[in-house]
C-alpha cells in the first residue's frame, strides 16, 4: 500500500529545461564559450548543479568551473521565471492527491533555494508538506538519506512511500531507499528496461489503485 509520495522536480513535475538550456548559454556567453543546444542540455540535468557546470565546460575547460557557476546563477535567477513549466495535468492531479490525504514532499538534486522558489511560484501552497533540494552537508540522490528523514517525519516506512522521478538517478534512490520507484517516460535522464508511466493519468491509476 502507498502512503506517502516523494516527487522529484526537474522533468518530473515541470518541464525546467529551457530556463536551464537559457541561463547556461548566457554564462557562457559571459566566459566567452560556445552555446550547447537544448538537446545537449538536457543530457547534463539531473546530478545537481555542479556536474551540469562540468558537463557543460567539458575537459577543455574544467579551470573555468568557478566562473562559469557564477554567471549561471545570476542568470539562472531570473532565467527560470521564463522557461520553467508545470507539466500538463500535473498540479490537478496533485491536488486530488492532497484532497485524498496523501503526504506529499519534493526532493531534488537542484539547489535547496531554487526548488523552494520554483515550487513555491508554480504550485499551490500547502500541497507539499517539505521541499528539500541539494543543501551542503547533505548528500545527493541516489543516498536516500534525506528520502529518509522526509518518510521519517511522516511516521511511515519507506515501502509504504513511492518515489516519482524521470531518470536513472530517480530509479536509484528509490531502490537504494525501499521505495517503491515510479518514473515518468518525459523527463530527462530515462532509465532503459524498465516500466514507465507516459501519463499523469497512469501515475494516478498506480497511487489509487495502490490503496
Amino acid at each position: 500500500m502507498i502512503r506517502g509520495l516523494i516527487f522529484d522536480l526537474d522533468g518530473t513535475l515541470v518541464d525546467s529545461l529551457p530556463g536551464i538550456a537559457t541561463a547556461l548559454n548566457h554564462a557562457l556567453n559571459d566566459i566567452e564559450l560556445p552555446n550547447h543546444p537544448r538537446d545537449v542540455v538536457k543530457t547534463f540535468i539531473g546530478d545537481g548543479l555542479l556536474n551540469l557546470i562540468t558537463r557543460a565546460l567539458g575537459p577543455d575547460h574544467s579551470n573555468q568551473q568557478n566562473e562559469l557557476l557564477a554567471a549561471f546563477k545570476k542568470h539562472y535567477s531570473q532565467d527560470w521565471k521564463d522557461g520553467t513549466f508545470p507539466y500538463p495535468g500535473i498540479t490537478s492531479l496533485l491536488e486530488e492527491f492532497h484532497q485524498s490525504n496523501f503526504p506529499m514532499a519534493v526532493l531534488s538534486n537542484k539547489p535547496h533555494e531554487y526548488t523552494v522558489e520554483i515550487v513555491e511560484t508554480l504550485f499551490p501552497q500547502n500541497l507539499f508538506s517539505q521541499i528539500r533540494g541539494h543543501q551542503e552537508g547533505y548528500p545527493k540522490k541516489p543516498d536516500p538519506t534525506t528520502a529518509h528523514r522526509i518518510i521519517s517525519d511522516w511516521n511511515l516506512k519507506a515501502e509504504e512511500v513511492a518515489y516519482i522521478g524521470d531518470s536513472t538517478v530517480d530509479l536509484d534512490t528509490a531502490q537504494n531507499g525501499k521505495m517503491t520507484p515510479l518514473i515518468f517516460s518525459w523527463g530527462y535522464g530515462t532509465p532503459e528496461d524498465f516500466p514507465l508511466l507516459h501519463s499523469v493519468d497512469d501515475l494516478r491509476n498506480v497511487i489509487l489503485d495502490s490503496r
